[in-house]
């Protein structure tokens, strides 16, 4: 083939990636504002155009307004011409989650079962996996992967956990997934697939700071719009700040971690109660005893959150399963409580909150084959 066939071919595809890219990040748009936007030729958006709809990536769906002439198609990429499926794994559960090509989640399931480095444990999430999938009639080209996030640091490669005390999952390799699985398969740090999503969901942040209130406390760092992995895979395991040198045994052999006041498990053992439990009774009001047990979790929280925003100067991100709980009420206690003595003022509109719970890790873990797949386009 000729040089100048190459780079004919080469510009076709950048022009039809660029076609398509434009359409993703509109979400609805018209041809006249794709040549106006792109500054392309129309003949060459409408070649585009006819090819992408040929192949099924876009559709039209209803009309603009008038402006004078022929009311234009909206142009619309199609969202769920592939799907991606998230697994979240914990101790004693485990999240499947499917999610279209904007990362929203259209099923989510909570399947109870106690983890152990067995085929039968691989084999059963794997086959609640296939079950779904077959229970959709899905051809398997519709599906762009399975991506599992697991409570475990993962090697550079996400072939392997390196530590996971937590599940006592250390050695957990992403083959006693995938070779139950006919299809591309990942394998990712919990906490580092809720940041991903945190960074999916609020694409305008440069940088931030995650951390995942679930039933075990995480964490993320973002950095120039990436997530931080660190020489040694383990940035953002907040969850190991000493707060109190003398404080309840963690996990990791440590005294006084974060973990052991501000995870969901922490919060769960303080009150007696599920957090499904407890955050009903103190919006009531009416239990002193609930209502100290929240502030002195806030209270641990607000000094980690000062703290870190030394380190690190960015919005911080409450993410993961406690996530929705919060109210503005929490968040007003939050700044007032990151305020006290500290040398710098953390705004309150750089506290976010996360609005996918429990399915973070799942959702965001995902997401990783779909950013895979919009970007080969």
């Amino acid at each position: 083939m000729s040089e100048k066939g190459l780079t004919n071919i080469s510009l076709k595809k950048i022009n039809k990636s660029k076609v398509y890219q434009y359409i993703y990040r509109k979400k609805t748009t018209s041809k006249l504002q794709i040549v106006q936007e792109l500054q392309m030729g129309l003949s060459t958006v409408s070649q585009n155009l006819n090819l992408l709809e040929q192949e099924g990536l876009i559709e039209k769906n209803g009309f603009f307004e008038s402006t004078g002439g022929r009311k234009a198609n909206a142009l619309q990429i199609v969202s769920d011409f592939k799907i991606s499926i998230g697994i979240g794994i914990l101790k004693g559960m485990f999240h499947i989650t499917a999610v279209d090509l904007y990362g929203n989640a259209f099923y989510t399931d909570t399947i109870p079962l106690p983890y152990s480095n067995t085929p039968d444990y691989y084999k059963q999430v794997t086959d609640a996996v296939k079950e779904f999938i077959s229970s959709r009639q899905y051809d398997n080209d519709k599906v762009l992967g399975i991506s599992i996030a697991t409570q475990g640091i993962t090697s550079p490669n996400h072939t392997t956990v390196l530590y996971g005390d937590i599940m006592n999952s250390t050695g957990m390799k992403l083959d006693d997934f995938s070779r139950y699985l006919p299809y591309p398969c990942y394998l990712e740090h919990d906490s580092k697939s809720a940041a991903f999503l945190e960074l999916w969901n609020h694409p305008e942040l440069d940088s931030a700071v995650i951390i995942l209130l679930n039933r075990n406390l995480g964490g993320g760092i973002i950095t120039n719009h990436q997530i931080h992995q660190g020489i040694s895979m383990h940035s953002g395991t907040l969850e190991h700040i000493c707060i109190n040198p003398d404080g309840p045994l963690c996990y990791c052999g440590s005294r006084g971690c974060l973990e052991t006041y501000c995870s969901a498990n922490a919060l769960e053992q303080a009150a007696g109660i599920p957090a499904k439990e407890f955050f009903p009774l103190l919006r009531e009001k009416r239990s002193p005893q609930i209502i100290q047990i929240w502030k002195d979790f806030l209270n641990h929280l607000a000094f980690a959150m000062k703290n870190l925003n030394l380190v690190i100067d960015a919005p911080i991100i409450l993410s993961g399963y406690l996530a929705p709980y919060f109210t503005e009420e929490d968040i007003e206690y939050l700044t007032e409580h990151l305020h006290t003595a500290a040398p710098f003022i953390l705004n309150k509109t750089q506290i976010l909150v996360g609005t996918n719970g429990q399915y973070t890790p799942a959702i965001g873990a995902a997401l990783h084959y779909v950013e895979k797949f919009i970007q080969s386009i």
